[in-house]
């Protein structure tokens, strides 16, 4: 997503992260119970991940994610009236992307005069599903995140060393 906000920021179109809450609580990243905790939680996946957006918290009770849907890694895009023209239960970078571009078109036929009547569309679109990633992921978080996540849906992909701990302390 770094490089969808790049790719854009020339549009005028800013680009956050909103940290909400562990999605995989576990002994590195614990269950939040105060807002300095949450800002380590953010400045440490800042790092961890390379986020150069701007990170903004929410509060600890989770008012914003709940208010605009609560899924765990969504992404929203608005105009500048407020409006939201683009909504996903899930992040990826393609999506967005593509999203953004019509967007900058559609100002682009506006400037020229262009009429055009707003319609709402509903897709089916597809991201990367890297289960491995996804459990080095959750690895990250500590043990507990991996093992509740293998007891409530099923094994790791094979290949997947749940003991190695490269990335501790």
């Amino acid at each position: 997503m770094n490089e969808v906000a790049r790719k854009y920021a020339e549009h005028n179109v800013a680009s956050i992260f909103l940290y909400t809450n562990e999605a995989h609580p576990a002994e590195r990243f614990p269950h939040l119970t105060s807002m300095e905790q949450k800002f380590e939680h953010a400045a440490a996946l800042r790092d961890d991940l390379g986020v150069t957006r701007p990170i903004l918290l929410d509060a600890l009770d989770g008012a914003c994610h709940r208010a605009y849907g609560s899924m765990p890694n969504m992404t929203w895009i608005f105009n500048r009236a407020g409006h939201a023209i683009y909504k996903s239960d899930w992040t990826d970078a393609n999506s967005v992307d593509n999203a953004l571009g019509y967007t900058i078109d559609v100002a682009k036929r506006r400037r020229a005069r262009e009429t055009l009547a707003p319609f709402n569309v509903q897709r089916i679109d597809y991201r990367d599903a890297d289960r491995m990633a996804f459990f080095n992921g959750l690895k990250r978080n500590g043990r507990q995140a991996v093992d509740d996540f293998i007891a409530a849906f099923g094994p790791p992909p094979d290949g997947f060393d749940s003991d190695s701990d490269d990335d501790a302390d």
